[in-house]
């Protein structure tokens, strides 16, 4: 007798999150608790601005491995007195970073991105490895514009997350030891991250316990009553500037100093009947748009078919190819790790905002002053010397970022949507986006969907509950793999999303393979 095993299931269960409901405002985030303290900044009279950031210095207080004080990122902004806006508070290098400092060792590194291996792999992971965090000027420069509610208040609840402490739960531990071979290199990593030598674990019963990032509570108390600007010109600054310094760090005090976001105009691009606003800046809202232009004749109606999914999957390819051949990156198909969030309030305003520290953990550098744990965002530079994407000071490198919001017939935000994951992002936007927009699904339903992913020229794969036809059309046009849509491996991106009916009700999904994940309505 012979015996083929079935394919393994890494999670063999199905899995359902419910869609948030509701009439006024609503804040969808990957870890809930920081999306209720952006939906009680909505109860207290806030804006969508005051949820977002109040969210996000939440998301930088508990969820360490995809965003905090160390990132960047983009939101897409519009509605209320918003005319539609990028705020791009990218990546950008140090004046002093030397990329002579980044002797390739003549191997290929198959890491987030196939360049060139560095000598001690400087450019992804240690303080060599970071750009300029501009995170928090990002969030400051969304509350300034169009924040209603103190600055104090709006940090509060990021405050006494952070003072409680990272839960202790199998899903931190996971997250942990996928990054504890890095951890460990970097003593204060290691101390907070690794007790004993090992991930910490949650009780075998009973309530998880939380515990503490170093001195991050204390910092971001300091930003609460001392103001944002501490991050680069106060106390806060000259102690990041001394942790880089006494590291070997590029990232320096007057890097903070100078250090600025911007509010360039959203992209506008017809889709449909509806204006999609896509991100301005080095973004993927190019190949986006690419993407856009070969799905354009594609067939409508009803559910997406296997010939929707296979032109697809051709568009993004193709649309790979030529955004890889001009610009020099590689494939990725490695642990990237960013987070996205979607707000909107009462009075019309929607936000979407992605934020990432680019690789899991970032540097995996915590900084002792300030339990600041810093991006890795050399590595979106190509090592080599003179290529589109290489490796210089004072300069900003490609991301695969692609918030999105679109405006509905009447020119009023109606969705807004947004993913974390690396080159999987664009992929999950689209169809997320499609399912809704194009083929009139409920939020709750689209995101119960499955969904295919291109993060390349050449790669597919397809979560192997799409039906056979699919499958068949998928496999007619190369290579294909069938994968479980599940917590790890992360084979496609963690979107999620709010549309806003006609009647006012909206209504706010989660990503569904995201344990901590949740929409809430204010």
């Amino acid at each position: 007798m012979t015996y083929t095993p079935t394919p393994h299931l890494t999670q063999n269960w199905a899995i359902a999150k419910p869609a948030a409901r509701g009439q006024g405002g609503m804040v969808v985030s990957q870890v809930k608790v920081a999306a209720e303290a952006g939906a009680a900044m909505l109860a207290a009279g806030g804006t969508a601005a005051d949820a977002a950031v109040a969210t996000a210095f939440c998301l930088a207080a508990i969820e360490p491995w995809n965003c905090g004080l160390g990132g960047i990122g983009f939101a897409q902004v519009a509605g209320g007195a918003s005319p539609g806006e990028t705020f791009d508070f990218g990546p950008v290098s140090p004046a002093g970073l030397d990329p002579s400092a980044y002797p390739m060792t003549g191997r290929m590194k198959l890491d987030l991105f196939p360049w060139p291996e560095v000598v001690e792999d400087r450019n992804v992971h240690g303080p060599m490895s970071a750009l300029i965090p501009s995170a928090v000027a990002g969030y400051a420069l969304l509350h300034s514009r169009y924040g209603k509610l103190p600055w104090k208040d709006v940090l509060a609840p990021a405050v006494a997350l952070a003072k409680r402490g990272l839960p202790q739960d199998w899903y931190t531990t996971l997250k942990v030891a996928a990054s504890a071979a890095v951890l460990r290199l970097y003593p204060e990593s290691a101390r907070i991250y690794l007790p004993n030598g090992l991930p910490p674990v949650p009780p075998y019963q009973g309530n998880t316990g939380f515990f503490t990032q170093g001195n991050l509570p204390a910092t971001l108390e300091r930003l609460q009553h001392a103001g944002w600007q501490d991050f680069y010109q106060g106390d806060i600054a000259a102690a990041v500037a001394a942790d880089m310094k006494e590291m070997g760090g590029f990232v320096a005090a007057a890097d903070l100093a100078a250090c600025q976001a911007r509010v360039l105009p959203a992209v506008r691009a017809p889709w449909h009947g509806r204006t999609l606003l896509l991100s301005n800046g080095l973004t993927a809202a190019p190949t986006y748009r690419d993407v856009m232009q070969r799905m354009a004749d594609a067939e409508l109606g009803g559910t997406p078919s296997a010939g929707w999914y296979a032109q697809l999957a051709a568009s993004m390819k193709a649309a790979y190819a030529d955004r890889l051949a001009g610009l020099g990156e590689g494939d990725n198909q490695a642990d990237s790790c960013t987070t996205h969030l979607t707000v909107c309030d009462k009075d019309g305003m929607m936000i979407s905002m992605t934020t990432t520290l680019l690789s899991s953990m970032g540097s995996r550098v915590v900084l002792p002053k300030t339990g600041v744990l810093m991006n890795n965002g050399v590595m979106w530079f190509d090592p080599r010397p003179g290529t589109p994407n290489a490796i210089a000071p004072r300069k900003r490198p490609l991301t695969n970022m692609s918030p999105i919001i679109a405006l509905g017939a009447d020119g009023r935000p109606e969705i807004a949507c947004g993913a974390s994951g690396g080159r999987r992002i664009m992929a999950s936007v689209f169809q997320l986006l499609s399912f809704v927009a194009d083929f009139g699904m409920d939020p709750e339903v689209a995101a119960h969907h499955p969904r295919i992913d291109v993060s390349g020229p050449e790669h597919v794969s397809a979560d192997r509950k799409l039906p056979e036809a699919t499958l068949a059309a998928l496999r007619a046009l190369g290579p294909l793999e069938e994968v479980d849509h599940g917590v790890i491996p992360i084979n496609f991106a963690c979107p999620n999303l709010i549309q806003r009916g006609a009647d006012g009700t909206v209504v706010g999904v989660a990503d569904l393979a995201s344990p901590w994940s949740g929409a809430v309505a204010a």
